[in-house]
């Protein structure tokens, strides 16, 4: 297999895009990516999409089409990938393959969603859950994993105000961010004072709504100094699926999709999770960010609100954690968001964030979750390749 690199990235703006449609916003990201690469069209290869469904709320299917006509690289084939939350976290997996295995040399992943469209998008991202055992029995995604929140503060004794820091943390990063949904800061006491969603959750322990694209540009590490200066290697990439329902989870505080596929990438990238400067994490809710600190080995188990108490996943802390915001304060486009990761660790490792910007970052990891853990994809990137 060969060393994959990144060369180009790019994202949209993430928030309410009224006046974006879905493939204006797909194109914008797919075309800045390519120009941020340096690579011509004709060097182009494939293209693999993350996008949840597109079906329920903008009624279009046939996206892979769609896009590779929108961006005008027609006839090159373009894939859609489809994982929930986890879309484009596959999606890069899926082009990183490709590469890798030699079938192409240079292809694009990037990801999709326009969610705004619909008058009420909690249905349509129900459909990521189990439907007959939960969607179709009236749980939500907040329900689901206000569950989850309920268990672990019964367990480890884990506080509202410890939870709430996750999206403390977040805000302070988002308004460094101007690709985020929100820039502005919030308190603890703004978060649990926040408008009731499924309890122990409030408004602002949720992540938005959210229009937006991302796209990376991925090929063959032999030949990534020939289009930029500054390449990004794969130095890890792992997948690992959980059951749908949460009546199935032999712990509903544990997501074992994480915990597996992050220690696959620890073997790969032939690192521990000690060598890691930076990290994005899935944070659907405050919750999910507090396990993914656990699940991935920052924080012994039960022990995760006590790191967000203490600031240790600051920008400046012992493990920085979502510097762009997270899915809470950046916004969560469902198919965008693992590749939107992605870019925010190769502008992190590249120097290129500004003042959100992780001092000396050498390696960076994603974590992106589909569902409440039915899926999971963890990649791990350098400045080096090993």
């Amino acid at each position: 297999m060969r060393d994959v690199a990144i060369i180009g990235v790019a994202q949209t703006k993430f928030g309410e895009l009224w006046s974006n449609s879905f493939r204006q916003l797909i194109s914008d990201a797919g075309l800045g990516a390519i120009e941020d690469s340096g690579v011509g069209g004709k060097d182009l290869e494939a293209m693999f999409v993350g996008n949840m469904s597109g079906g329920l709320f903008v009624q279009q299917e046939h996206i892979a089409s769609l896009i590779a006509d929108s961006m005008g690289l027609l006839p090159i084939p373009c894939t859609r990938v489809e994982a929930a939350c986890a879309s484009g976290g596959l999606a890069l997996r899926q082009g990183i393959m490709a590469v890798a295995s030699g079938y192409h040399d240079v292809v694009v992943a990037a990801g999709v969603e326009k969610m705004t469209d619909v008058v009420d998008a909690t249905p349509a991202i129900a459909t990521a859950s189990d439907q007959e055992w939960e969607a179709q029995q009236g749980a939500t995604f907040p329900s689901l994993y206000a569950m989850m929140a309920r268990r672990h503060m019964y367990e480890y004794g884990t506080t509202r105000e410890q939870l709430a820091m996750m999206s403390v943390v977040n805000h302070m990063n988002g308004a460094k961010n101007p690709n985020a949904q929100f820039r502005n800061e919030i308190t603890v006491d703004k978060v649990l004072n926040s408008s009731p969603v499924a309890d122990p959750l409030t408004l602002l322990d949720c992540s938005p709504v959210s229009d937006g694209a991302a796209a990376v540009v991925l090929c063959a590490a032999e030949k990534a100094k020939e289009f930029t200066d500054t390449p990004i290697y794969v130095r890890a990439s792992a997948q690992s699926s959980g059951t749908i329902g949460l009546h199935n989870r032999r712990d509903i505080t544990t997501i074992d999709a994480t915990k597996v596929a992050a220690r696959k990438a620890y073997e790969m990238a032939g690192i521990t999770v000690k060598d890691v400067d930076v990290t994005e994490v899935h944070d659907c809710f405050s919750i999910n960010g507090l396990l993914a600190i656990e699940d991935l080995g920052f924080a012994e188990k039960g022990k995760g609100g006590i790191a967000l108490e203490e600031g240790q996943t600051m920008i400046d802390g012992d493990f920085p954690i979502n510097p762009s915001g997270g899915l809470k304060a950046r916004g969560h486009p469902l198919g965008a968001t693992g590749i939107a990761q992605a870019a925010e660790i190769v502008w992190q490792l590249r120097g290129d964030a500004d003042k959100r910007q992780v001092d000396g970052a050498e390696i960076g990891m994603t974590h992106n979750v589909g569902g409440t853990g039915g899926t999971c994809a963890v990649h791990i990137f350098g400045r080096d390749k090993n």
